[in-house]
């Protein structure tokens, strides 16, 4: 007799009507959440983004120590292969964990919209490295890739458009500085700003 009051106590419980203002707030989150999906490529990196800023580091540092501005070229180029590389991989692992397609609508705005802006710093490198201008290639990068990254940040996460707007500010930087201060301004530029943004990017929006 003494377990009969606590299932009706829960019977009772279970019976009282649920109340209409949460389940719409719930139907509301859902369908935000649902149209946020399908308008903005989630897929960016963060922890990605993370291992690229380790190794701009790191190529900061081999780069310095260059005594040739040809060689010094070299290791950055490679270091932008490296991070390319890391950054697609990343991406393809996070959108598969997410489920979500690479080729999307959202995801081939992203694409198209970052894109000219790295086509065009690759086409000025060639044309600077040609007439040995190595000391504004640093912040040329940066700044190129500052529009890159607010272009396709328009089809993405809120933290992306604001990372490139940080690079913008310090490829302006980078310019008016004299020369010798490119492989430090890249470390701070594609170096920490990733780790940060990646680190933000990673908590907030699933890795």
């Amino acid at each position: 007799m003494a377990n009969i009051q606590p299932i009706k106590k829960e019977r009772e419980a279970d019976d009282e009507p649920v109340n209409i203002s949460d389940r719409a707030m719930d139907n509301l989150r859902y369908i935000r959440d649902a149209m946020e999906r399908s308008t903005s490529f989630t897929a960016v990196p963060g922890y990605g983004g993370i291992l690229m800023g380790v190794t701009a580091i790191g190529a900061a540092y081999i780069a310095n120590g260059q005594i040739y501005l040809r060689n010094w070229l070299v290791v950055w180029i490679t270091e932008a292969v490296l991070a390319a590389s890391i950054g697609l991989l990343a991406m393809w692992q996070k959108s598969k964990i997410a489920k979500t397609s690479l080729v999307s609508v959202p995801a081939r705005k992203f694409a198209m919209s970052f894109a000219p802006a790295i086509i065009v710093g690759a086409i000025l490198t060639l044309g600077l490295w040609r007439f040995e201008h190595y000391n504004v290639m640093a912040g040329m990068w940066m700044l190129l890739y500052g529009v890159a990254v607010i272009n396709g940040g328009t089809y993405s996460v809120k933290a992306v458009p604001v990372m490139g707007w940080c690079f913008l500010g310090l490829g302006a930087i980078t310019m008016a500085l004299p020369k010798g201060f490119g492989d430090e301004m890249m470390a701070l530029s594609f170096g920490l700003l990733h780790i940060i943004f990646g680190f933000i990017i990673a908590r907030r929006y699933g890795g």
